[in-house]
């Protein structure tokens, strides 16, 4: 008989299987993206898709320590660019919890109303989870929904200016210590002599030369999104 490998734990609600990742439920038999479930005991656990989560890339491909990529339960989130909430709801399996029994908070931003009926949707299973429509540059917009400053920030936007909005709100929303993830797509960034890798160093420029924020990882997500890569900071 061929033993396989434990489960190595990243976060109270996340795990990882050799290549692949997973969270645990915090609704029971739905699955929000057709995603595969499997049961283990009294927990069920949905697999978590790297080439669907630029979140999940990053915690497979970085070379530093998966776990600080990922908020602790009952933390306070704030998701920039929340697209339907396929990647928002495994962050909230991990720190909200089935029934919030975490006391958790996962604010989502959107600016698509379409997106934004997805995320009611799923809000509505799942407590601790706040939509928010609006434009995700404007602190203005965002802060009558976040209960405090936030522990973990994730930016996903198409935009232009990405590593400007990136620093501007997590000046706004970043508590001291507080992870944050700019997940960037070089071609929605400015055109720039150089192409992608001229990007990635002005977004990296930026990044470092802000007085709040170090940066510890660029992380080449290209394998799962091409022309991507996201930088992981942390609020000093």
């Amino acid at each position: 008989m061929i033993d396989l490998p434990k489960p190595v734990k990243l976060a109270w609600g996340i795990r990882r299987e050799r290549r692949s990742l997973w969270s645990r439920n915090a609704v029971k038999g739905v699955s929000v993206r057709g995603e595969r479930r499997k049961r283990d005991g009294r927990n069920e656990w949905r697999l978590w898709d790297p080439n669907r989560s630029k979140v999940a890339a990053s915690v497979l491909k970085t070379k530093r320590d998966a776990s600080a990529l990922l908020p602790e339960a009952a933390s306070t989130c704030l998701y920039l660019g929340a697209s339907s909430g396929g990647t928002v709801s495994h962050i909230h399996d991990n720190v909200c919890g089935a029934g919030n029994h975490h006391g958790g908070q996962v604010v989502a931003v959107d600016i698509s109303p379409r997106m934004m009926r997805d995320l009611v949707k799923l809000a509505e299973r799942r407590q601790g989870l706040v939509p928010v429509l609006a434009d995700a540059r404007n602190p203005l917009a965002v802060a009558p929904y976040i209960r405090g400053k936030a522990d973990w920030l994730h930016q996903d936007l198409s935009i232009g200016d990405q590593a400007e909005t990136f620093v501007r709100m997590t000046s706004a929303f970043l508590k001291e210590g507080g992870a944050a993830l700019l997940s960037l797509k070089a071609a929605s960034e400015r055109w720039m002599e150089g192409g992608d890798d001229a990007r990635f160093e002005h977004t990296k420029s930026i990044i470092e030369d802000c007085q709040h924020l170090e940066l510890l990882e660029v992380i080449d997500i290209s394998v799962f999104e091409e022309q991507h890569a996201v930088f992981h900071c942390v609020r000093i």
